[in-house]
């Protein structure tokens, strides 16, 4: 039987290889066989280190929630705990976020968790009345330049008002009716 030679899949394999490990040091970027090990290895730290890093991300964004919490007079567990009991589902991300570019509004969340950590509120009150309040608060403040608002908000004011055919009209059209 005739010998069959690899040729230019081969040559593309090695290629592919050699150019993935690029930039490694000695041998490792020079010669196959050695570049093929060192990809495979790299490969298996690559996928090992993104999950790493999913939970030093965590680590520290639990440190900062702490840290904050430490200044508010709480314990980073009890505070985690009242946010459970009162029915504020916000991720460690967000809320480490927030107590780094607003710690006013993080202290307004801490006083949330201890209230329901005390029993003074419950889920159900908690999650639904702090919601409508915010986006009551906001129309209110919003209500005197109506231009700001986006459709969507604009169309549940007219729902609100009782304003008939809303749901097909544009922007212009809906600033007419609500004025």
């Amino acid at each position: 039987m005739a010998r069959v030679k690899g040729g230019n899949v081969a040559k593309n394999r090695r290629r592919k290889v050699l150019k993935q490990a690029k930039g490694y040091f000695g041998s490792k970027h020079r010669l196959f066989k050695t570049a093929q090990e060192q990809t495979f290895h790299s490969g298996a730290y690559a996928y090992r280190d993104r999950k790493a890093n999913k939970r030093n991300f965590r680590k520290l964004w639990i440190t900062r929630i702490n840290a904050a919490c430490r200044e508010n007079e709480i314990s980073y567990s009890k505070f985690i705990n009242g946010l459970n009991k009162a029915g504020v589902e916000v991720n460690r991300k967000m809320l480490s976020e927030i107590a780094i570019d607003d710690p006013k509004a993080f202290t307004e969340i801490v006083k949330i968790a201890k209230d329901a950590l005390e029993g003074k509120t419950t889920k159900k009150e908690t999650k639904a009345e702090t919601v409508k309040d915010k986006v009551k608060e906001t129309v209110k403040e919003d209500s005197k330049d109506l231009s700001k608002l986006t459709v969507a908000e604009l169309k549940s004011l007219a729902k609100e008002k009782g304003v008939e055919g809303y749901t097909s009209m544009k922007k212009a059209e809906l600033l007419d009716a609500l004025k």
